[in-house]
């Protein structure tokens, strides 16, 4: 019994150790991403800021390194959505140990679709979901005799949470598939329980929401339930360990 508690031990350390590496494997892409994205900083503010001109509103810096820390924040974004293949690629690599051998070859296939939905899930939020809730926001605010002078540092948090928060649950779908294909869930399973997912989802939108108003919390819950979907849908063409096995193995 004390030699299965110490290899259990050990096992958990290696893995503490494997994901460690992970990470840094990850930060160092990351951190070169930021760097080419930092020379376009004022290029990245201006794009952000883009909504504003069309009501009419100025950002304002409040402190003298205002500026200068948010263009640092912003390039990070950037060069975590430029190194996306590598982030994914060091996912693939955590998780591997889990997978069939038959299912290992699914590996460009996660990563180049993990990372065309991460970016997709970030120009959703850039082009669609921030042009309107921040025209909406601001209108609804000057409706009451507001005016609207947006500290640069405030306004570039509010874009890159939903930027992010876009990214990440763009995923669903390649998540249930691949939880699907490890035999963690089925596509019945999914379907089954499809009401507790709603609930869920709004639960998270309005976790992931920056503002958490009904508005934005709409604007993330919805695509969050239709992707839930895509991804029962994707599941049931994609997923399943059991019928990937089947397959390998001969009819007697």
């Amino acid at each position: 019994a004390m030699a299965d508690a110490a290899d259990q031990k050990m096992s958990f350390l290696e893995h503490l150790g494997e994901l460690r590496t992970r990470i840094v494997w990850s930060l160092i892409p990351t951190l070169i991403g930021m760097i080419v994205a930092f020379r376009f900083s004022d290029r990245i503010i201006t794009f952000v800021a883009r909504p504003l001109s069309t009501v009419n509103v100025e950002l304002i810096a409040l402190t003298p390194t205002e500026t200068f820390w948010t263009s640092m924040k912003m390039a990070l974004i950037a060069g975590v959505f430029l190194a996306t293949p590598v982030i994914l690629w060091q996912v693939w690599a955590f998780v591997v140990p889990g997978l069939h051998t038959h299912e290992r070859r699914f590996a460009g296939p996660f990563i180049i679709i993990g990372s065309l939905l991460f970016v997709l899930g970030g120009a959703f939020a850039l082009f669609v979901v921030m042009p309107f809730s921040v025209i909406w926001l601001t209108n609804f605010g000057q409706s009451q005799g507001v005016r609207a002078m947006y500290s640069v540092a405030l306004y570039a948090d509010f874009v890159m949470k939903f930027t992010l928060a876009f990214g990440v649950i763009f995923e669903v779908p390649l998540a249930l598939t691949m939880l699907s294909r490890m035999g963690v869930v089925t596509p019945q399973f999914l379907a089954k329980n499809r009401k507790y997912a709603i609930l869920l989802n709004v639960i998270l939108a309005a976790f992931l929401t920056p503002t958490g108003d009904v508005l934005n919390l709409s604007l993330m819950a919805g695509p969050l339930i239709v992707l839930y979907e895509v991804g029962i849908l994707a599941a049931r063409i994609f997923g399943g360990r059991a019928g990937a096995a089947a397959e390998t193995v001969p009819a007697s």
